[in-house]
């Protein structure tokens, strides 16, 4: 990742972590309409739509000064999640666990809680801080 990050707090922002995961690699493009998707062909697309600050962009108004911690913890989307945890090169016995978390819930809601009780938004930004490119 370009070392487009000047410090670790910035990923405390909305606009942090949209610049973070602009920089990651994409998940493979799906066919419009595929579910889990809303109206974007990549789980990365789809995040940088809903941290759209400007209204109109995001999935919902929020203000620019919105933590990224209050974002990750408002998604009820198991697939957003899992691309963000997978991409920023979370530990891989914390993205199993919350695999098969996911996997034992009923809900998108109730996978989207065992996501973020395996892996809370601070692993993720420690993740993307410490895999950046220097």
């Amino acid at each position: 990742m370009p070392d487009s990050l000047k410090s670790r707090s910035e990923l405390e922002t909305v606009r942090g972590l949209a610049l973070a995961i602009g920089l990651l690699p994409s998940d493979p493009p799906v066919p419009k309409g595929t579910q889990g998707y809303n109206r974007y062909t990549s789980q990365r697309d789809h995040w940088l739509g809903w941290l759209g600050v400007t209204k109109g962009t995001g999935s919902y108004e929020r203000s620019s000064e919105t933590r990224a911690e209050v974002v990750y913890n408002r998604i009820v989307e198991p697939k957003m999640l899992l691309w963000l945890i997978t991409a920023a090169k979370v530990d891989p016995a914390r993205l199993k666990q919350a695999t098969q978390g996911a996997a034992a819930a009923n809900t998108l809601g109730g996978q989207s809680k065992a996501i973020r009780q395996a892996v809370p938004y601070s692993v993720v930004a420690d993740a993307i801080w410490s895999n950046r490119a220097v």
